[in-house]
């Protein structure tokens, strides 16, 4: 791995602006579209905007993993103090679209608070299919721990964070801690588990009562739940909730599709005493992470969430 400050400066001299390769782009889940789609229903709403702090250094385009059809990057938002909580943020879009970028507000404000935070991409699905994009972020994880450092991140304290598919990629990658059949057969004496878990809007099973999903979640797995049965139930961190499961912090919008499978992974996290907790906005759209009224709670329900678990 990457662990030289001079091949760390290296990689931000040589990376990509545009982080796919001979792809095209699914554009359908951007800021702007939601926005769109959202206004008439909540008309008070506002898109948070990115803004810089004097405690957060950006480093952009990060290169952290390569196969051969794609490079992938993440950008790092690093608070400027030592030994950090880590906190690795997982962008939404249905699995096939989104980027990066879109995390970009919370990283900046959540850094401001004593974390460092990295916005990560991974293979979609309209390039690799489930579990590569699980083996993408857990590969991201592993490197920032390689490089923590330079991250002036405390390796010991990684949490992961994730909004709508993001945050089900999250709380699978989080619930699969240390499982070999979750891991990419990259040698490494690094350990890609984490130390705690938030779901921003996003399933815990693929295939239950309060699910609906079907076309976007079946090209992602491979075909549909009739066809992949045993898919649809290994991709759902419920599947794998156990006594080494870490803190669970839940952040809800008013759709009850979008926590499928919630209340049922709590009351196993209760059997081993494991921590959660629910926080819910009544009134808001899905994408509510994205904008104005919902957002500055939405970080101090994550950094009060974090300092309670890693700090």
């Amino acid at each position: 791995m990457f662990t030289k400050s001079a091949t760390y400066v290296f990689l931000f001299c040589v990376s990509s602006l545009y982080s796919f390769q001979n792809i095209e782009k699914d554009t359908s889940y951007t800021i702007n579209n939601a926005y769109s789609k959202y206004k008439k229903t909540f008309p008070q709403i506002e898109i948070v905007k990115p803004e810089a702090f004097e405690n957060v250094i950006e480093n952009n385009n990060i290169i952290y993993k390569k196969t051969e059809d794609r490079t992938l990057y993440l950008d790092a938002y690093i608070n400027k103090g030592e030994n950090n909580p880590a906190v690795i943020l997982i962008h939404g879009g249905g699995w096939k679209s989104g980027d990066k970028s879109l995390m970009k507000p919370l990283a900046q404000y959540i850094a401001s608070n004593g974390f460092s935070c990295f916005a990560v991409s991974y293979r979609l699905s309209g390039e690799a299919l489930y579990p590569n994009g699980i083996y993408d972020i857990k590969q991201a994880i592993k490197f920032i721990k390689n490089n923590a450092k330079e991250f002036h991140v405390d390796s010991s304290k990684v949490a992961i964070l994730g909004c709508s598919s993001g945050a089900q990629m999250a709380s699978l990658v989080g619930a699969t801690n240390n499982n070999p059949k979750f891991e990419e057969a990259i040698n490494t004496k690094v350990s890609s588990s984490v130390k705690a878990i938030i779901n921003i809007d996003g399933i815990l099973a693929f295939k239950h009562p309060e699910s609906e999903e079907k076309e976007v979640a079946s090209l992602w797995l491979g075909g549909t739940y009739d066809e992949k049965p045993e898919i649809w139930e290994e991709a759902s961190a419920l599947s794998h909730v156990d006594q080494n499961t870490p803190p669970i912090l839940f952040i809800n919008s008013q759709y009850n599709r979008f926590h499928a499978g919630r209340d049922d992974m709590i009351e196993i996290l209760n059997t081993y005493q494991i921590y959660s907790q629910v926080e819910t906005f009544p009134e808001s759209p899905h994408s509510f992470w994205l904008f104005h009224p919902w957002f500055n709670e939405t970080v101090n329900y994550i950094t009060t969430f974090l300092n309670k678990t890693l700090k």
